[in-house]
């Protein structure tokens, strides 16, 4: 069974998840709105990720037979400068987020919930992953901020990126 503590901070962190979510939608249909429609798909993809986030963990929770309580979204901002404003403000995410599972982390280690601490592992390395994405966007970005050649070059790029569900949600081949 999970500490309270334990189940409240998860609670907190799906939320958390779709709040982060919303926000990459956002910034999806504003770069969409703004002709990039590389960029958009890239913001798109993080979506579904963070929806996927969250999905783990009410599983999760589903699992150690604990309730899911979801609460209402906070607004999002729907609006940014530039491309390059949006992958800095997602490395910022992604480092609140780190900074969240961090915490869980450090919860499940105090309570001794073993089985907790190995599900947050996935989310570690996860975040790792989620930083360093970002970190290289906003190279990408920097590299082309002023040559509109090189804008459109990066955008085609990201149209190419392709959701693949997050690992503990794949099924399992036959």
């Amino acid at each position: 069974m999970l500490s309270q503590q334990l189940h409240t901070a998860i609670n907190d962190q799906i939320n958390a998840e779709l709040w982060s979510a919303y926000l990459y939608l956002s910034m999806s249909l504003d770069a969409e709105n703004k002709g990039y429609k590389g960029v958009a798909n890239w913001f798109f993809v993080q979506w579904q990720e963070e929806q996927d986030h969250a999905r783990i963990l009410m599983n999760y929770l589903n699992s150690r037979d604990m309730k899911v309580e979801l609460k209402p979204i906070p607004e999002v901002p729907t609006q940014w400068d530039s491309v390059l404003e949006m992958f800095r403000e997602t490395l910022r995410q992604e480092k609140i987020v780190t900074g969240r599972i961090n915490k869980l982390a450090g919860i499940a280690a105090e309570d001794r919930d073993f089985a907790s601490s190995n599900m947050l592992v996935w989310f570690i390395d996860e975040q790792i992953e989620e930083e360093e994405s970002a970190r290289d966007m906003i190279f990408a970005a920097e590299s082309v901020e002023s040559d509109k050649y090189g804008m459109y070059q990066l955008d085609k790029e990201l149209a190419t990126r392709t959701y693949t569900p997050a690992t503990p949600l794949a099924t399992p081949a036959e």
